[in-house]
């Protein structure tokens, strides 16, 4: 077909062998949950509602059809997990989802505007046990590759105390801006998770041994998102947990959160933050908090990149070397 001048990349990004990769895994992760009695399930990417996260931006679109009265504006999800929670809450059960999700403001070496996420539900479980199920199935796929990984725990507070020698939990912003050491970033209205979540990354994550799973859990009470609070030597902090393989973070994980009026609550909080920082304000999930008021039963659910999981087996820091076709040649 003539391409009219343009340059025009067609080959494909990934190697067939890292495409044949992700085949497997794919089936690994379908066979890894029928072992389980877990449900896989497909929920929408478009939805009415978008993600109120303000570290997140959600891309939207108009429907040119008939709406009888709904919202011509759609927004496509950046996670399943409002839907799966419907599910949850209509008594499906365990189950999972493997699928596309959509994140704008997100291209570069590790991110692609859309990405491939399993998530998965497990009733009855808190976030520490679907951790454990987490890191037996990340072994599962590293032995794919014939890679092995040695597993630690810890949690966030100890984390930041041994390596750092600072309490994460109570220390002040000039503390942690002091163990930022020579950070170069202009310190203008960073909060104290802002502080943390640099310490994270430039301080800690490159620290992590390469061939280790680390359950790193509990975080604080500030960073809770969708997450239950709890009293853990004698702070309030958030039960979450995220896996890393080395100093890449493969998951996300809660003890998930099931009073409708808290997350109200902590959705107009992000709004707020919207707000004041002027970005958009996509409508709340009101079919979510309706479902919550109904009744989600005690759950936890784990988010994991798929990409990233691939870009850990083959060694690469490209999503693109794990993509069919990368957003520059989509």
């Amino acid at each position: 077909m003539p391409t009219g001048g343009l340059d025009v990349t067609w080959q494909p990004s990934a190697t067939a062998g890292a495409l044949r990769l992700r085949a497997r895994v794919n089936a690994l992760v379908r066979g890894f949950f029928a072992s389980r009695g877990v449900l896989e399930v497909e929920t929408p990417t478009m939805s009415v509602a978008g993600n109120t996260d303000p570290n997140i931006a959600s891309f939207s679109l108009e429907f040119s059809g008939r709406v009888e009265g709904a919202p011509r504006t759609r927004w496509l999800r950046t996670s399943a997990e409002f839907p799966m929670k419907r599910l949850l809450a209509a008594g499906i059960g365990d189950c999972y989802e493997l699928g596309r999700v959509f994140r704008d403001g997100e291209a570069g070496g590790r991110h692609n505007p859309e990405f491939t996420m399993l998530e998965w539900y497990r009733i009855g479980m808190d976030h520490l046990q679907v951790a454990d199920e987490a890191v037996a199935l990340v072994q599962a796929a590293l032995a794919l590759v014939e890679r092995e990984a040695s597993v630690a725990r810890i949690t966030f507070r100890a984390l930041y105390r041994d390596v750092l020698g600072i309490d994460p939990m109570t220390a002040g912003i000039d503390d942690l801006r002091a163990a930022a050491g020579d950070i170069a970033i202009d310190p203008a209205g960073l909060t104290r998770d802002d502080w943390l979540d640099l310490l994270m990354t430039h301080r800690l994550q490159p620290r992590f041994p390469p061939n280790q799973l680390l359950v790193l859990h509990d975080y604080p009470a500030s960073q809770c998102a969708l997450a239950r609070l709890a009293r853990l030597d004698g702070i309030e902090v958030a039960e979450r947990f995220e896996l890393y393989l080395g100093p890449l973070e493969l998951a996300n994980g809660y003890h998930e959160l099931t009073d409708a009026p808290e997350q109200r609550r902590r959705f107009e909080r992000d709004r707020q933050v919207r707000v004041a920082r002027d970005a958009v304000q996509p409508p709340l999930d009101e079919a979510l908090l309706a479902a919550m008021a109904h009744g989600l039963p005690a759950c936890a659910g784990v988010a994991l990149g798929i990409d990233r999981l691939l870009m850990a087996m083959l060694g690469t820091p490209r999503i693109a070397d794990v993509l069919a076709f990368d957003f520059a040649r989509a």
